[in-house]
């Protein structure tokens, strides 16, 4: 896989039967024309909430790398668990509680049973692993020395640990004792042992490989958050300074760059021009609102919205003339891919490396920066795509309509984001939850971030 130099997957599914999946094999091109905007979102929601429901590994509860709609897996695949993807799962989860698609009963006794299995599963340095073997909690090595722990992953999965622990920690005797033990999982990161007596954070460590992956963490790219979260510890948190000179590296993160007008505010890692694929407009900020934040190299509401909208001029553009590109049809980002074969492979698609797949999630994940932009992809492909694009979790996860190829398959990190974002948008609640947390208030503070939402 790709993320910025590397990536992750996984999935689950839920059973309530939807007007869309009552009608699916009745109306494939007219099935939404009876669903208003606020129902048509609550459809994608609740069916792409599945992923993390229904089909979430069965023993650890946690998000699997990836869902074969087919049942089909390769080795022992149906049983990896993505640390990265069940993050933005355990965000779902409170999603789907707090809109009553399982029962808070439900839902706390899942995350408990999560709790659980994180508690006992390998830990390098308090870090958890890409790859999580569900059945044992051992590391799955994402590659040879790739066997340790992964900070960017735990990152996004301790982004979705806060929140959890901030939507239980005032309810019943039991939510509050899954609260505790969500916390005490959060401080048990040693973010900074993963600076390497060096002012920027490291990727990975490994107890065979020791450093040798040497990937360390400078901007921009997803992993903002993996800095706020090391600069929020309470327990073993960063100084200041690896962030402004390892992150922001010194100040040469920012960029004069333009596309269409537009400025792109920040060097995009590999991708000078049009910026990098949509996913570094959503990972970092599923907890992390970017409404009203910013610091002295970003206001980060424009830096999203600016680019989203290159890449969706970008599609308008559409300079390599693929099929149906337009305003009803954009949104690239890394997902599965179309091979030159026409197999599945995998890709993080941008405008510097467009090959003709749209990814769902792309769109999707940005409606709260380009809500009309984005409704009229989720519009496009449920009204007029139907039998290509959807599946029993949501929207399948890449589409090639000029080639009528789909990728029936489904990625934690591309529907995990999808469920998170879609609800950003329309309650804000999985910001108000993780933003409102002391620890991060303080983290975004000793880093010099301000936000008048928050009042920082």
């Amino acid at each position: 896989m790709i993320r910025s130099s590397l990536i992750l997957l996984s999935f689950a599914f839920f059973s309530c039967g939807s007007n869309a999946e009552k009608q699916k094999e009745n109306n494939t091109t007219t099935v939404a024309e009876k669903l208003s905007d606020e129902q048509l979102l609550d459809v994608v929601q609740k069916e792409t909430f599945k992923y993390f429901w229904d089909y979430a590994e069965p023993n650890s509860g946690l998000a699997r790398e990836r869902y074969h709609s087919d049942g089909v897996y390769p080795d022992n695949d149906a049983h990896i668990v993505t640390t990265g993807g069940s993050g933005f799962g355990l965000m779902a989860i409170v999603s789907g509680m707090s809109r009553g698609y399982v029962t808070k009963e439900e839902g706390v006794k899942r995350l408990d049973k999560i709790a659980d299995f994180l508690a006992k599963a390998d830990r390098f340095h308090g870090a958890w692993s890409h790859w999580i073997d569900g059945n044992t909690g051992k590391v799955k090595p994402f590659g040879t020395k790739d066997n340790g722990g992964d900070l960017v992953e735990t990152s996004f999965l301790i982004s979705g640990i806060i929140t959890v622990r901030e939507y239980l920690k005032t309810g019943s005797e039991k939510e509050k004792a899954v609260a505790q033990k969500y916390d005490a999982l959060w401080k048990g990161v040693e973010w900074q042992w993963f600076t390497n007596n060096k002012n920027v954070l490291y990727w990975h460590w490994s107890p065979t490989y020791d450093w040798q992956m040497n990937f360390p963490l400078e901007g921009y790219n997803e992993c903002l958050i993996t800095y706020i979260m090391a600069a929020s510890s309470p327990t073993h948190a960063i100084d200041a300074k690896v962030y402004h000179e390892g992150w922001a590296r010194s100040g040469g993160i920012v960029s004069s760059n333009t596309k269409y007008n537009i400025p792109l505010i920040l060097k995009h890692n590999g991708a000078a021009e049009f910026g990098g694929p949509l996913f570094w407009a959503h990972y970092s900020y599923v907890g992390l609102d970017p409404n009203q934040l910013s610091d002295k190299y970003a206001n980060y509401w424009d830096l999203n919205v600016n680019q989203v909208k290159i890449d969706y001029q970008y599609c308008l553009e559409n300079p390599k003339k693929f099929k149906n590109y337009g305003a009803d049809y954009w949104g690239l980002t890394a997902s599965y891919s179309r091979n030159p074969d026409g197999s599945v492979g995998y890709d993080a698609h941008m405008p510097s490396n467009d090959r003709g797949v749209i990814s769902p999630t792309g769109a999707i994940s940005s409606i709260v920066y380009t809500p009309k932009e984005s409704m009229a992809v989720i519009r496009n492909l449920y009204e007029n795509h139907y039998k290509e694009t959807w599946g029993n979790a949501g929207f399948y996860d890449a589409v090639d309509l000029g080639n009528n190829w789909t990728a029936k398959r489904y990625l934690a990190i591309d529907q995990g984001p999808e469920v998170v974002m879609l609800e950003n948008y329309r309650s804000g609640l999985l910001w108000k939850l993780f933003m409102n947390a002391p620890e991060v208030k303080q983290g975004l503070t000793k880093l010099g971030f301000k936000s008048g939402k928050y009042g920082l």
